[in-house]
């Protein structure tokens, strides 16, 4: 077995640890690109990165990160629900709704927007024959905001939705047998179980949305840059792959840090059940 898992470590070791490797190095090199013949060493694209106008874009992508995974969370769960409570033939036609506009390329379905939302788009010509508008949409917060919601909503509705399908039905009759209702049901027996789904759903929504540089270049049309517009800025037009390198380190520590964070909580909450249960 072990001799069959040492392709899948080659693949880790090449296309994941060794560009990680690289990317601190560059990140900690003087100058702007990767030099070994003259390589001295810097902090001074961090000291950079501490500068007011990065870090207010950081909270900027941090509270859209935010704002859409709770979105994301308060609209995919009851979605989740509902369909993990249909019959298998109609889950299967539901799920596969969901799944179909994750088959298109991601700056297709980010560019679809700009056809529905623009000054000429459908929606506005919609409301033309109501004798409204025309409505400015696009490059704007909201529209930013519209295009997160809808591109990681399914990472949302996945995890949820295949907890819920493989909970236990025997747990919720027993507490119904005892006479909790709905509301109790769902808050005392169904949420709770689905709590691994919610926080894997979390994960995969805020990790892609605080680093997402596709959607507010497109629909934001660039007046409220994330913390990854200026990453590819460094990379594709700058060329200061050292300052860029240094951005990318950051936010990778800043994600595993929510990480960490969020595993505390689960591990804090799981203590209590625990208890509880102990106590009962």
């Amino acid at each position: 077995m072990r001799k069959l898992t040492l392709p899948y470590f080659f693949w880790l070791l090449v296309f994941v640890v060794f560009p990680l490797i690289l990317i601190v190095l560059l990140s900690l090199q003087e100058g702007k690109s990767f030099d070994l013949a003259h390589m001295k060493w810097t902090l001074a694209h961090y000291e950079k990165f501490f500068s007011p106008m990065y870090l207010n874009i950081l909270a900027r992508s941090i509270k859209f990160a935010v704002l859409s995974t709770i979105a994301c969370l308060i609209i995919g769960y009851p979605i989740a629900y509902f369909i993990s409570q249909l019959p298998e033939n109609k889950r299967d036609f539901y799920i596969l709704l969901i799944l179909i506009p994750m088959w298109m390329n991601f700056l297709l379905r980010t560019y679809a927007w700009i056809t529905l939302l623009g000054k000429h788009g459908i929606l506005n010509h919609l409301l033309g024959f109501l004798g409204l508008g025309p409505f400015s949409f696009m490059y704007n917060q909201g529209a930013i905001f519209v295009g997160m919601i809808y591109n990681f909503l399914p990472f949302m509705i996945l995890p949820i939705y295949t907890v819920l399908l493989k909970m236990d039905k025997d747990l919720i009759e027993a507490a119904r047998d005892l006479g909790a209702t709905n509301g109790m049901v769902f808050t005392k027996v169904i949420f709770p179980l689905s709590i691994p789904g919610v926080t894997s759903g979390i994960g995969l929504v805020f990790i892609p949305a605080i680093s997402t540089f596709v959607i507010p270049g497109f629909l934001g049309g660039n007046k409220y840059p994330f913390i990854g517009n200026f990453i590819e800025q460094q990379f594709r037009f700058t060329g200061n792959w050292s300052f860029g390198s240094a951005l990318s380190v950051s936010l990778i520590v800043i994600l595993i840090l929510f990480i960490f964070i969020g595993a505390l909580v689960n591990k804090s909450r799981l203590k209590g059940r625990d208890k509880q249960i102990e106590n009962i």
